[in-house]
């Protein structure tokens, strides 16, 4: 249901109350696959501020609010490339599915004389999911509430995959909740590294943060959605402990010993952090990180499995997470920041990286707490080609599609 380009654009709000209103979109179905872009400056509907909410991609997302409504929303600021249409397309094919991020207009406007997409979507306000897990303080974090969340996660993995796209970054950083309220709702945002899932088209691209990297991506195999399940493994293993199972030495964004550890699925479940989580827990993430993308777990079986479809089941045991996640704070954000430089500058080719050996027990984040000394980390040596868009540099200014400048805001 695309609007042709003669036809007189309709009311820009009127996507703003739930999916049943907008273009493309029907109740309980699927997505119209073809974005809708309005050709308006954005500033007619929006007031845009400066203030930067988050770092996607390709591109900056900044806080605006719909000025015949209120509401507080997010702009995502795109330069008009192919790489950019995709994930906008992408991303617009599956808003609206469960826990994934709503898109609520689209736009085509001139921004420093460079065509651009303009993104609006909803304001996630609850932050991110690890940071949520971290300001709990003494409350604990049980075990059936990680279960609660990986069954969220799941949904909107389940709901890609039937979409046959991959989403290639899942990751915590791209965990998002709406509001800071306990019932807010957990969503999947940032779809620069998605695509489609077909034949004729296998995932090949090593563009992936290290962290939540399946092992087929570091070599030469060809990989499908079953790295979007080893993703899912890292990211459980992580909220019943708060540590990944799979680490770089600091100061890099990937290591050979990392690299060699995820080809070999090499991990451990060490005490005293995984002395009481269930058996059933641990069997779960064994067939999430199978090496062997044909041997892993899929999105249907992981969905069925007991440990997700019966969360009311799962016991409620204290974890170690969230004490963890606060003593190891310092070196968990120095993580973040190295996997969010690598979202956007990391393009390596793994094929040259030589691969070394090392002491499987070098991992950072265990060391910190046994007082056992780190090994010196090498320089990273990554280069970047990534372009980041500068839309929300101190100020903000938006043309029609006709070049007219609109508004210049600091």
């Amino acid at each position: 249901m695309h609007q042709n380009p003669e036809e007189q654009p309709g009311n820009p709000m009127s996507a703003q109350h739930g999916d049943s209103h907008r273009p493309g979109r029907s109740s309980g179905g699927l997505a119209d696959p073809k974005a809708e872009f309005r050709r308006n400056a954005v500033t007619d509907d929006y007031k845009i501020t400066a203030q930067v909410l988050g770092l996607g991609i390709n591109g900056k997302v900044l806080e605006c609010y719909c000025k015949k409504t209120g509401e507080k929303c997010a702009l995502k600021i795109l330069y008009d490339t192919p790489k950019a249409r995709r994930e906008v397309e992408l991303h617009w094919r599956v808003s609206g599915g469960p826990h994934i991020v709503r898109i609520l207009s689209l736009y085509e406007n001139m921004h420093q004389g460079k065509k651009c997409l303009l993104v609006i979507m909803e304001c996630m306000e609850g932050g991110e999911l690890f940071s949520r897990i971290q300001a709990r303080g003494d409350q604990a974090f049980t075990e059936r509430e990680a279960s609660e969340i990986m069954r969220d996660i799941g949904s909107a993995i389940e709901y890609l995959h039937l979409m046959d796209i991959a989403h290639r970054d899942v990751k915590p950083e791209n965990l998002l909740y709406t509001t800071r309220e306990s019932n807010a709702a957990l969503k999947l945002t940032d779809f620069g590294f998605a695509k489609e899932t077909t034949l004729l088209n296998s995932l090949q691209t090593p563009c992936y943060t290290p962290y939540y990297v399946a092992p087929e991506v570091l070599g030469p195999e060809k990989y499908d959605r079953s790295c979007d399940m080893w993703s899912l493994g890292v990211i459980m293993y992580i909220l019943l402990c708060g540590f990944p199972p799979f680490y770089s030495n600091t100061g890099q964004a990937i290591s050979p010993g990392m690299k060699q550890r995820i080809r070999l699925g090499q991990y451990e479940f060490p005490n005293p952090e995984w002395a009481d989580v269930s058996e059933e827990a641990k069997q779960l993430i064994i067939q999430l990180l199978k090496t062997d993308p044909s041997e892993r777990m899929t999105i249907g079986q992981f969905i069925n499995h007991p440990w997700i479809s019966q969360s009311m089941a799962v016991p409620p045991t204290p974890l170690h997470t969230s004490r963890v996640l606060t003593e190891d704070k310092e070196l968990w954000d120095d993580v973040k920041e190295e996997m969010t430089s690598a979202l956007a500058t990391m393009r390596v080719d793994y094929d040259q990286v030589k691969i070394k050996d090392l002491d499987t027990s070098n991992n950072p984040l265990l060391n910190k707490r046994r007082k056992r000394p780190m090994p010196v980390a090498a320089d990273s040596k990554d280069e970047a080609d990534g372009v980041e868009c500068d839309a929300c540099d101190n100020e903000v200014a938006f043309a029609d599609d006709r070049g007219k400048m609109i508004i210049r805001q600091k």
